[in-house]
């Protein structure tokens, strides 16, 4: 099976200081892959290199369907990227930030924008602006994303921030499903995974760190 995201001889420098070099990753249908190490390992680094945030100082990603270097520009519209900020406009109200973000690769009718507040426990706060959320309940906007259509490939670092234990078990049991139905995770995170898809593995960054 042809993977979905596939990168090649990675190599990752920060300030100077190399991060890890020869790194190989493939993600396909039903995959999810934690990345771990280390804080200052690269974890970051390697998330955003394979969403097309940061150029490699070695290698290449590629996204299906399979892209030229010029193109990597199309990659945000190959996968949804969530990182360890909300990424969501202060002034906006909550569902203003979905239709804006949606707009990035689907954009949703204001049913199902309703509909995925809803289902992270945010109904009747859609018309509120975002600045008068708490920490945890901006990062669920940002997170409703996941339950708007988009595309398969979810590249998330550490999502379960400042979510309550009743966020996190739902978040687990959402991205296992996703994977079940033929999706994709990639993801960073200190907590521990309680529940896991089939294809499920580990990438140990520490290891390939020089």
């Amino acid at each position: 099976m042809t993977p979905y995201l596939h990168a090649t001889d990675l190599a990752c420098d920060r300030d100077g200081r190399l991060l890890f070099e020869h790194l190989q990753v493939q993600v396909g249908a039903g995959d999810m892959l934690q990345v771990c190490g280390p804080n200052g390992c690269g974890k970051t680094s390697l998330l955003r290199l394979l969403a097309g945030l940061m150029q490699p100082a070695e290698g290449q990603v590629a996204v299906m369907p399979a892209e030229q270097p010029a193109h990597r520009r199309e990659r945000g519209r190959q996968l949804l990227w969530i990182g360890h900020a909300p990424g969501i406009k202060d002034v906006l109200t909550a569902e203003e930030n979905l239709a804006w973000l949606g707009a990035l690769h689907t954009p949703a009718s204001r049913e199902l924008i309703w509909a995925a507040l809803a289902a992270i426990g945010l109904r009747g706060y859609e018309d509120v602006q975002c600045h008068r959320l708490s920490a945890g309940q901006q990062r669920r906007v940002a997170l409703a994303r996941l339950y708007l259509p988009g595309p398969p490939l979810w590249i998330l670092d550490e999502p379960f921030t400042a979510l309550d234990a009743q966020a996190v078990a739902q978040l687990e049991q959402h991205l296992a499903e996703h994977c079940a139905h033929g999706g994709m995770v990639v993801l960073t995170t200190h907590h521990l995974l309680a529940q896991t898809p089939i294809r499920y593995r580990r990438l140990a960054l520490g290891a390939n760190a020089a």
